[in-house]
């Protein structure tokens, strides 16, 4: 299987299962509901175990929860723990809702504050970092390779969080010294009361868990700066190898624009399952490949709830005489070519089309869509208006099979004409 990674900027091959594949996708500040943005680097991460796991890896998501950070005090003045903790349970809640299950692991920065504090010391006592005015800082200039992952020139790093107590603008924070006038929360550390920084934490949870090595660190185009470039710095200016390969994913956007709580433009994940269905939602996901942009909107996703029922409705024909044997295939080379989810979608419809419902409910089932394959109970009073429509027709009495046609139709149903002279009712898209 084959991967794009940032860094490399290149396609890079995962070793043949079988074998570890640790992934770590970064998740969520937890200060407000979800936007449904948010669910597509938990979607890629999932789908990346199930098909990993399908093909022989032994595959483990991290996927942590960023519940110490700037936005939950502001949004949450002297009851930021508390907002911290709601939001937490409202993303669990809501992910949960897609129907892929959970990431083995969902570490939360609050819990991992020692391992935070003894990352610091360690960088402190090699050099790469400095302590001043309660606060903590990395050396940038300390590791050369800083930029590489953004692809940015060292010397024309945009200076981060300013302070003039520090040696070089491009440093970033590790430790905060506390503010009690906008922060309720807070650790004691040797630099004195304070907080970690954002970038650190995901560097400690990380490696908390799968040690200094791994092979996929995973999160959305925006974090690639400063957040995944302050991780490498932090992380190799140890000596740890941290993670193998890079993975991006693609913004969602809404009417042109990026979504985000902080432009308030955003639609939740919690309305957008509640509006369209987890179904729909999952396929939505599926037609744009995972590093590319997505549009989120009324028409795409009208056009993603017409492509689950047709999906669907595959499962209430006759499957084909003869399995393809060579179709499934098709499939995994699709997913295998850097998880090329529009078109492995675009096999799954041919499985449709060919009536070959073995494949295509081998395939759903990898995208958490399995559901799509459990045929709905057509209802005794539609099945005896297709009935009667089928009679008109017989007689060509077309005025009644037409005013039947139109109350199936009312009904959310409609007959489709099958080879010799047969019909099926499946639901109307």
């Amino acid at each position: 299987m084959r991967l794009y990674d940032t860094l490399s900027r290149s396609l890079v091959e995962l070793p043949p299962p079988p074998g570890l594949v640790r992934m770590y996708f970064c998740g969520p500040t937890v200060y407000a509901r979800a936007h449904v943005g948010n669910a597509r680097p938990f979607l890629v991460g999932m789908w990346l175990r199930s098909w990993l796991r399908g093909t022989g890896y032994e595959a483990t998501l991290v996927h942590n929860i960023t519940d110490i950070n700037d936005k939950i005090y502001d949004a949450a003045p002297g009851a930021s723990a508390a907002l911290a903790a709601k939001a937490t349970e409202w993303y669990v809640q809501d992910t949960g809702d897609l129907g892929l299950g959970r990431p083995d692991y969902l570490p939360r920065a609050t819990e991992t504050v020692p391992q935070i504090v003894a990352f610091i010391e360690e960088l402190i006592a090699t050099g790469h970092a400095y302590a001043v005015g309660g606060d903590v800082y990395f050396r940038v200039s300390s590791f050369p390779e800083y930029g590489r992952l953004s692809g940015q020139r060292p010397d024309q790093v945009e200076e981060q969080e300013p302070n003039p107590l520090k040696e070089d603008g491009r440093d970033f924070a590790l430790w905060k010294a506390n503010k009690p006038e906008t922060e309720d929360t807070w650790w004691e550390s040797p630099w004195g009361r304070g907080r970690p920084g954002w970038h650190i934490e995901c560097s400690a949870m990380a490696e908390e868990i799968f040690g200094p090595a791994f092979e996929i660190h995973g999160g959305g185009l925006d974090l690639v700066f400063p957040h995944h470039e302050n991780e490498v710095a932090q992380s190799r200016a140890l000596g740890h190898p941290f993670a193998s390969i890079w993975t991006h994913n693609g913004m969602l956007r809404f009417t042109g624009e990026k979504m985000s709580k902080s432009l308030r433009n955003d639609v939740t994940l919690r309305e957008a399952i509640d509006e369209w269905g987890r179904e729909t939602l999952l396929v939505f996901f599926l037609t744009a490949h995972w590093r590319k942009p997505i549009d989120f909107s009324e028409e795409t996703m009208a056009q993603a709830a017409a492509r689950a029922e047709t999906l669907r409705n595959a499962f209430t024909q006759e499957p084909a005489l003869d399995p393809d044997e060579d179709g499934w295939q098709a499939f995994a080379d699709a997913l295998e070519d850097d998880f090329d989810t529009p078109r492995a979608l675009a096999v799954l419809h041919g499985f449709a089309s060919a009536r070959q419902t073995d494949l295509l409910r081998r395939g759903l089932t990898v995208f958490g869509l399995g559901s799509l394959a459990e045929r709905e109970p057509v209802p005794a009073k539609v099945v005896e208006l297709a009935r009667r429509r089928e009679e008109a027709r017989a007689a060509r009495d077309f005025d009644t099979a037409d005013r039947l046609r139109e109350e199936l139709a009312v009904s959310g149903w409609e007959m489709r004409d099958e080879p010799g002279g047969s019909f099926t009712i499946v639901r109307r898209q």
